[in-house]
């Protein structure tokens, strides 16, 4: 088999084979398809397509193509969750301790923020001490003494989807739903757990534009996953605002810690119980989703939510004493207040342009390699629907110095309005 004639045909518009599929995937891992082959395939992929079929055995093929977590030694249905990246997303730090303080095994492998959406581990780390990289041994043993771990993917999980990421993100290839599909669902499916909900951010801050184009993203994914004997749930939520009012790493594990405290924003509460009530119906504590809600209210209410976050911080190396005093943290030197231009009804916030705002300041990075400063961010204090005039706060920046001034110029035309109140549905669609 020749790589040329697998370019060749995937240009034309031919469905390739699964000895195809796994050929590519196989010969790029070990290095024997070079770069140069390689992107013009991701191209033709790019413009041509795959069919479900094909972007199931891409996924399954960068699944095989290095480790794969064995949970089997985990007593019980161990559940993941996975967002496709939005701005001010700190569910996975609410969630994961809520479901896993019912007994549920939450063993999640997280990622890093790169461009205008934060990563779960950048947050975790604002925590003192707390270790992203430990072994997989560590891994399940921590979740079966305690039900739950949060960590960086370790080992050689999924090696063919970092080295094909990586060419995607510097040959303009990243906007394919069958690659984000393939990519998303084989470290999904690699990482072992029975139970995945994939929270599909929609609108400005998110890759998916369109709720079509979300919908043909998640279905996909929840295809692949159900091929593969997973239980599979999707959510399509809203990007047109930030989740939350905290934009920046420690800002939002604060946020994070009041919501499990009781004391959250109104929607990051709602996803949260949300995903987690359709986590625990599919671990079978209940068939019902109105009862598996009540049951993870009563664990935030009852202080066991936010006991298994200090269990995990403490677990990890990190100082658990930032869960119970989140006054601990570093402010920034500047905390600046972000006044309206104008007055009327917010009709949409450009999470884009805020998360953009945000990293300028140093709270996200251009490239992996960058730095990232955990202090800085921005906080939000209107959201949309909310009426404003020239002597309202829309928010605060959070500075060390970095960018100020034109974070607060892209943060103040983050906001458009209206004469008329806007409401806003963060649910858009479930699919099963």
């Amino acid at each position: 088999m020749q790589m040329l004639d697998v370019i060749i045909k995937k240009r034309d518009g031919g469905v390739l084979t699964k000895e195809e599929i796994e050929f590519v995937v196989k010969g790029y891992t070990d290095g024997s398809i070079p770069d140069y082959q390689m992107s013009a395939f991701l191209m033709a992929v790019y413009f041509r397509g795959m069919t479900d079929e094909e972007a199931t055995t891409l996924a399954l093929a960068m699944e095989n193509s290095g480790d794969v977590m064995d949970l089997s030694r985990i007593k019980g249905f161990k559940v993941d969750k996975h967002s496709t990246g939005g701005v001010g997303d700190k569910t996975s730090i609410v969630l994961a301790p809520l479901v896993a303080s019912l007994g549920i095994e939450f063993a999640k492998m997280s990622g890093r923020g790169l461009g205008h959406t934060g990563g779960t581990l950048d947050k975790l780390e604002a925590i003192p001490g707390y270790n992203i990289q430990i072994s997989p041994e560590d891994f399940i043993n921590q979740v079966q003494k305690i039900h739950i771990a949060l960590v960086g993917q370790s080992g050689n999980l999924t090696p063919a989807d970092k080295k094909m990421y990586a060419l995607r993100d510097v040959t303009g290839t990243v906007d394919s739903i069958p690659l984000i599909a393939a990519s998303i669902m084989s470290k999904k499916l690699a990482a072992g757990a029975d139970g995945i909900c994939l929270d599909v951010k929609v609108g400005s801050g998110a890759f998916m534009k369109t709720l079509e184009d979300a919908r043909h993203l998640a279905t996909l994914m929840v295809n692949i996953g159900k091929m593969c004997d997973r239980k599979m749930t999707a959510i399509l939520t809203n990007m047109d605002e930030p989740l939350g009012f905290a934009v920046g790493n420690s800002l939002e594990v604060i946020e994070a810690i009041n919501t499990l405290k009781g004391k959250g924003p109104k929607d990051l509460r709602d996803l949260c119980l949300y995903i987690g009530s359709r986590l625990v119906v599919d671990a079978g504590l209940t068939d019902s989703l109105e009862e598996a809600e009540k049951m993870l209210v009563e664990n935030i209410e009852n202080g066991l939510a936010l006991q298994k976050l200090a269990e995990l911080v403490e677990a990890q190396g990190g100082n658990a004493d930032y869960v119970y005093h989140p006054e601990l943290f570093r402010d920034a030197d500047e905390i600046i207040p972000v006044y309206a231009k104008t007055k009327g009804y917010i009709k949409r916030i450009d999470s884009y342009h805020v998360g953009r705002a945000s990293m300028l300041l140093g709270a996200g990075r251009e490239k992996l390699t960058d730095e990232i400063d955990p202090i800085v961010g921005i906080v939000l204090n209107k959201k949309v629907g909310d009426y404003v005039d020239e002597n309202t706060i829309l928010g605060y920046i959070h500075s060390n110095g970095k960018n100020t001034n034109e974070a607060i110029e892209m943060f103040a035309n983050s906001f458009e309005y209206s004469d008329e109140k806007v409401d806003v549905k963060l649910i858009l669609d479930v699919i099963r």
